[in-house]
């Protein structure tokens, strides 16, 4: 059953955006505060889903400040994590200090993406001309011709002057237009599972860490009363590490995350993992007349991290800065207009992209090479340079090129 959230007069949408995720809903917000008619269709009935990324960078805080938001979304509750440790057989260090960037907020706030997602939805349909639409799975594209008029959900209809695809990473949109995705190759899979949070003796900094083994390692990011736990395996190794059981993870966790080792034995079993298959790919091409892809619906990115929901959002701002003073004119967009949105961006998907592609490549080599996975001694040296841990901070804070939002969108 579809859920209408916010009523205005179906005549008239000029966008439709399919996918209620961070830049999905972010584009949504952006588009109905500069008075574009905006329908947003989630094929799901809430925003809740387990083991989606948490991390809001001070980019996105920024973003959240400029459309006033930012103070009521920080009330809601989160951890500020300042600082970003690899924790290695040969001890700890620090390689990103968020400390040292000249922002406001310097830190990744840690919120569940339901929470953002939530805050984000309850101001969008406050705006005029704003629906938020659940329960909306789409199922056909419309057509006139090669022009792409709009999409059909359940019986229903939602036409719209664009098309906004952003359904994530196995993105139903993508496939309905043909626009297949390129793998770049990935080495590695993530096991997600959950275990308490004891704030009374847990590290009061761990939100954000990296703990590695000989052949595995483990991510942290700390929510409020629970841990997530990603624990890594190679690529396809899942039926091995099913049939292994649950014991190799908690032997793990009491040698390289000693403080979590009172609570290794809550995992008991695998029903209580949920496998990430890792990937990284890219769309060749993001558009068809009348939809553009932003995303992970354009360019899967790897969640090791974290960049993920910081780059759909600046998607979502790029698109909004070329896009929105075209919709307010009322004409259908151009194709070129949209080809613009992914030449401004693409550059910068490339260059994340690329990196994590060597990550993946040096961990795969080093496994079968029985070589340490965690980076060997010069990187260690250069980050004990308080320069090189600014550096990472402003990389993985704003993202290549820092797409900012023009103000005139959101005040004229």
């Amino acid at each position: 059953m579809f859920s209408l959230l916010n009523n205005f007069r179906e005549a008239g949408v000029r966008c439709c955006v399919v996918g209620g995720g961070p830049g999905g809903m972010v584009l949504t917000h952006l588009l109905a505060r500069a008075g574009v008619e905006v329908t947003l269709l989630e094929a799901h009935q809430d925003f809740d889903r387990e083991f989606r990324g948490d991390s809001l960078h001070p980019a996105t805080l920024e973003l959240m400040d400029t459309l006033g938001l930012a103070e009521d979304l920080l009330a809601l509750e989160h951890f500020k994590a300042s600082h970003f440790r690899f924790h290695t057989p040969r001890g700890s260090f620090t390689t990103t200090d968020y400390n040292r960037l000249d922002t406001k907020f310097p830190y990744v706030a840690l919120m569940p993406q339901a929470r953002f997602l939530d805050f984000l939805a309850e101001r969008t349909r406050d705006l005029p001309g704003a629906r938020i639409i659940t329960g909306a799975k789409v199922v056909e594209l419309l057509r006139d011709g090669e022009r792409i008029t709009g999409v059909r959900y359940g019986d229903q209809e939602s036409r719209a002057d664009l098309v906004i695809a952003s359904d994530g990473r196995f993105s139903r949109m993508r496939r309905l237009a043909d626009l297949p995705v390129t793998s770049l190759g990935a080495s590695s899979d993530l096991l997600w599972f959950l275990l308490p949070r004891r704030p009374e003796t847990d590290p009061p900094e761990a939100d954000v860490d990296l703990y590695f083994g000989s052949d595995h390692y483990v991510g942290l990011l700390g929510r409020p009363t629970q841990w997530q736990v990603g624990y890594t395996l190679p690529k396809g190794g899942y039926a091995a590490a099913r049939q292994a059981g649950v014991e190799p993870i908690r032997r793990f966790l009491r040698e390289h995350v000693s403080w979590l080792a009172d609570r290794a034995d809550l995992l008991t079993d695998f029903a209580q993992t949920t496998l990430l298959s890792v990937e990284i790919a890219c769309a060749p091409r993001w558009h068809r007349p009348g939809l553009l892809m932003i995303g992970d619906a354009a360019h899967v990115i790897s969640p090791v991290g974290g960049n993920g929901i910081l780059m759909a959002i600046q998607d979502a701002v790029v698109a909004a800065n070329e896009l929105i003073p075209l919709l307010r004119k009322g004409l259908p967009l151009p194709e070129e207009a949209l080809a613009r949105v992914q030449r401004l961006r693409e550059p910068a998907i490339v260059q994340v992209q690329d990196q994590q592609v060597r990550v993946e490549r040096r961990i795969a080599a080093n496994i079968a090479a029985g070589r340490p996975l965690a980076p060997g001694g010069v990187f260690r040296l250069l980050a004990s340079l308080p320069a090189f841990r600014r550096r990472a901070a402003l990389a993985n804070a704003y993202g290549p090129g820092r797409p900012s939002l023009d103000p005139a969108l959101i005040t004229s």
